[in-house]
């Protein structure tokens, strides 16, 4: 059964200024746009995201306990190359790059050039069940069969390959019951005696996934979970390691029952698990984050955000969504662990001209990627890095920071041109990093009061492989446009002396609509809130001995990226960005640095006219 509508839609997306997320995958994914049954109305009445699968399934948790998922993967993708009209790429075509012969040419260099740094997977995207007209192509049981062009020997053959060089193999699905495969709902279900499409769809035909390209499943019939079954069997016959389910929703830029995909991630996760090989299931894309708990409980990987690539005539560029992840990210900071990973998809800095970058900006994004956990896996080609590319996907020292026991690091100032993010490690050291995102050179600081922390510090620049010495106080680096800087900081000195002052505190004003919360991950269990048009909370009695610049910790909550003006005593302030905590229950820290006047003081986060972060406490040095 094959398809043919999807140069229609191809056609319709070539005008779209910008094909954000795999809306052009929009153009690679949806297989079976064509043949599709007519328009079906989209009934919202609420079903139910808890099934048999959903009770029965393994969690990531088990996942992580077998060696699953337990740090970050690493590998290459092909998607990058893809999706992109770099001179030379697709010489048969928007998205003709996917074929048998590239595969197997990038997964001889990666076990070259990159495999003895821990890069070990090769993930084939989008495509593979389509010719380079688009048209889908299915096996008599509506699962998606390779197309003989592209892959001329199947894909048992490819991951045979690929297992050869002593890597992992990865392939790629949408989610859903893809249009083409319908056929009408006459086409069985395999091992599922009397089940066929027309069972594990709902009668009216709804859509679901990212591009609207699939039917949804309806797992209250058992027929849908058989079909689930059968082609995560598939894949495992075919001996393949990963999979990436690709549109899932609530995400995906979708939301609303249509789009509630929680019950697929789960059914996969359980027939991957009935299969009894080791699948790693990652799931994309820009997930919805008041969803963690369920991407954490069935999959091993979730993309956080929009497709990384341009659509353009390189891989990536810097403003395309490459700099849309320093605001991003810090949202998902805490829901990554060992089992289940923040994907922020992939990192295309081996190629120089090709990716699109300055150098730079090459170095900043791999940092990036790294301080956050995020799985580190290159679209590149990797048969043509170059030396600076090289350098930078083969550091030992950093390929550590993403890859150690250290939580996910965070911002640990306001969002802005200047940043500096950090974690504590496991041996009380900490990984700092320091960027410029502003498009002129700058000066960064990162002060060890941040951290917890003063006096002497021993510095290692882990780009460099520099020790650095002896670093009192902090350290400060003038980095070029888009520039970064990554250290480890061994304290050499004592914890920070600082007072705490509660944000709910009977001596402190608040004006407005500010107000008391509870709040149980607060110290003392309440916040101040409510900080929206012209709401102030003033903090009285902030008492210091001298005079002096003191850097302030800020915990506070919130559940997006809020500003707030920020002054002591009667100035006038700065508008910070304090970036998202995740929700509204869960605190984190940033610092400001304030001048005081020896004895007291007063601090006051202003709202103005505009929303702001809830504020649990500031702690105060007791020195500058």
């Amino acid at each position: 059964m094959r398809s043919s509508s999807y140069r229609a839609v191809r056609g319709a997306l070539a005008g779209s200024p910008r094909r954000t997320a795999r809306a052009v995958l929009t153009l690679a994914v949806a297989a079976g746009f064509a043949a599709a049954a007519p328009a079906a109305a989209q009934a919202t009445d609420a079903h139910s995201s808890t099934t048999a699968a959903v009770t029965q399934a393994a969690t990531t948790a088990d996942d992580a306990a077998t060696g699953m998922a337990a740090k970050p993967y690493m590998g290459w993708s092909s998607w990058s190359m893809q999706s992109s009209s770099y001179p030379g790429l697709n010489p048969e075509g928007s998205y003709s790059y996917l074929t048998e012969a590239n595969v197997l040419k990038q997964a001889d260099a990666l076990a070259t050039t990159l495999k003895n740094y821990g890069y070990d997977y090769v993930n084939i995207d989008a495509g593979w069940w389509m010719d380079n007209t688009w048209t889908s192509e299915y096996d008599e049981y509506g699962r998606q069969t390779p197309d003989p062009v592209r892959f001329p020997h199947g894909m048992k053959s490819v991951a045979d390959h690929i297992h050869s060089k002593g890597l992992k193999a990865g392939i790629y699905l949408p989610v859903g019951l893809e249009k083409g495969a319908y056929n009408d709902g006459r086409s069985p279900i395999r091992n599922a005696p009397g089940c066929t499409t027309a069972d594990i769809v709902y009668p009216d035909l709804r859509t679901t996934n990212g591009w609207d390209s699939a039917y949804k499943l309806n797992f209250d019939n058992p027929c849908a979970q058989k079909y689930i079954d059968s082609q995560a069997q598939m894949l495992a016959d075919w001996g393949y390691d990963f999979l990436k389910l690709d549109g899932v929703g609530p995400g995906s830029f979708k939301s609303g029952d249509n789009y509630d995909n929680v019950p697929d991630v789960a059914a996969w996760h359980q027939a991957i698990a009935d299969t009894g090989r080791p699948i790693h299931l990652e799931i994309s894309w820009s997930l919805d984050i008041d969803h963690a708990a369920d991407w954490k409980k069935y999959s091993n990987g979730w993309r956080i955000d929009t497709d990384v690539e341009c659509y353009c005539n390189t891989l990536v560029t810097w403003e395309n969504s490459v700099n849309d992840r320093w605001n991003d990210a810090p949202a998902w900071s805490g829901k990554a662990g060992p089992g289940g990973w923040n994907d922020l998809d992939a990192i295309d800095v081996g190629n120089g001209k090709m990716d699109g970058l300055t150098d730079a900006e090459r170095q900043s994004y791999m940092t990036l990627w790294a301080i956050n956990k995020s799985p580190l896996f290159t679209g590149d080609d990797l048969t043509q890095l170059d030396s600076y590319g090289l350098s930078l996907l083969t550091n030992r020292d950093v390929i550590a920071v993403d890859q150690n026991d250290s939580p996910v690091a965070r911002p640990v100032t306001p969002l802005g041109d200047q940043q500096v993010w950090g974690t504590e490690n496991s041996d009380g050291s900490y990984t700092v990093a320091l960027f410029n995102l502003g498009d002129t050179p700058a000066s960064v600081t990162a002060h060890w009061a941040s951290f917890g922390f003063t006096g002497a510090a021993s510095v290692r620049d882990l780009w460099s492989h520099q020790d650095l010495g002896t670093h009192k106080n902090e350290i400060t680096a003038t980095l070029p446009a888009h520039g970064s800087r990554l250290f480890t900081v061994k304290p050499g000195g004592a914890p920070l002396a600082a007072t705490s002052y509660e944000a709910e505190s009977a001596d402190n004003t608040l004006t407005g609509n500010a107000s008391v919360a509870t709040c149980d991950a607060c110290s003392g269990d309440r916040k101040v809130g409510n900080l929206y048009l012209d709401s102030k909370l003033q903090f009285n009695d902030v008492t210091v001995k001298k005079a002096g610049i003191y850097t302030v910790n800020v915990r506070y909550v919130s559940g997006d990226p809020r500003s707030v003006t920020v002054y002591s005593n009667s100035g006038n302030g700065t508008s910070l960005k304090f970036p998202s905590t995740g929700d509204w229950s869960t605190p984190a820290t940033v610092s400001v640095r304030l001048a005081l006047k020896a004895g007291t003081n007063t601090i006051t986060f202003d709202s103005g006219w505009d929303y702001s972060p809830d504020i649990d406490r500031i702690d105060v040095p007791k020195s500058a």
